[in-house]
């Protein structure tokens, strides 16, 4: 078990290098991925929710009723700024209806569990994360197919109900079963959560070895404007997640918190859909590949910058 914590360690610690490689190797080499089937993408995401439900408890709800504001200004930022940031990016950079209709879903997904990583290396409130992802989580069945659908209305056809179930599916039901085992078997689930990054990551791994290597030549083909629209997509919602965050006077663990969860989306959860809600439109899974491997490499970019923010500036607050 010793040995397994270590490698889940290594892979915890080096997962934005390891899903670069990963990605690198699937884009510029894509026959040595393809084994990977692009019918495994869900399935491997259930197995990264399901691994996010075993760490859940009845603590990371309590803050819905506890500090309930943080939770409510989590919310409203996740579903509005990432949204909105992606519609206007899509807009500005004409994006064809494909690739506009794959950057707004990746705008209107929840954030993942690499948010709650990225709070914790950073020094962040990682109970406002897990919050703010818990929270977000189960409301993205309602709001993402909303939020798509008024976005891209009159742009592409919008299959609400495919993606209702769709979230319920392969998010809500491997996280549900994995809190209420956990609520279970709590001794055993607290071993088994230490080689989670290891599974996590291996699952993440494949996702973007499926998506990427199936997509290598429509990746290549869009050249400059899809990466540069991902790339201001995240780091815009970083500054935004921060901005608000100032803007109300949160501390800096909060306002850390708050950054992270709102620029890292669950980019996994976007490409999973993508297939569902747009089977006509290839190419709207792109964005959803490119962003699974660009927030992981920001994310620890960004943990680095937010350690060294003054630790007397945080005692202060």
């Amino acid at each position: 078990m010793k040995v397994l914590e270590k490698i889940s360690d290594f892979f915890g610690t080096y997962m934005a290098v390891i899903v670069l490689a990963v990605a690198a190797l699937a884009l510029f080499a894509p026959n040595t991925c393809l084994w990977v089937e692009t019918s495994w993408v869900n399935y491997l995401l259930m197995i990264v929710m399901f691994g996010m439900g075993l760490t859940l408890k009845l603590e990371d709800f309590r803050l819905l009723f506890t500090r309930p504001k943080d939770i409510i200004i989590g919310c409203v930022a996740q579903f509005s700024i990432m949204p909105l940031l992606a519609w206007l990016l899509g807009k500005l950079f004409q994006l064809d209806p494909a690739l506009l209709a794959g950057v707004v879903l990746v705008g209107t997904c929840p954030g993942g569990t690499s948010s709650n990583v990225i709070t914790y290396l950073s020094n962040g409130d990682v109970a406002l994360s897990v919050g703010m992802t818990s929270v977000n989580t189960l409301l993205a069945p309602f709001l993402t197919p909303a939020i798509t659908y008024l976005l891209l209305r009159t742009t592409v056809t919008v299959d609400m109900v495919s993606m209702f179930v769709s979230i319920v599916q392969v998010v809500i039901v491997p996280i549900g079963l994995g809190f209420l085992i956990n609520k279970l078997f709590g001794s055993f689930t607290q071993k088994l959560v230490k080689i989670l990054p290891c599974i996590s990551v291996i699952a993440i791994c494949l996702i973007v070895a499926s998506v990427v290597s199936h997509n290598a030549d429509k990746i290549m083909s869009t050249g400059f404007v899809v990466f540069a629209v991902v790339i201001l997509h995240n780091l815009l919602g970083y500054a935004g997640g921060f901005a608000v965050g100032k803007l109300l006077h949160l501390n800096v663990a909060k306002t850390k918190a708050l950054s992270i969860e709102v620029g890292m989306q669950n980019s996994g959860l976007a490409t999973s859909l993508a297939g569902t809600a747009f089977p006509d439109l290839a190419m709207a899974t792109v964005p959803g590949a490119v962003f699974s491997v660009w927030h992981n490499i920001s994310g620890a970019i960004l943990a680095n910058i937010y350690r060294r923010w003054s630790d007397k500036e945080q005692k202060a607050d």
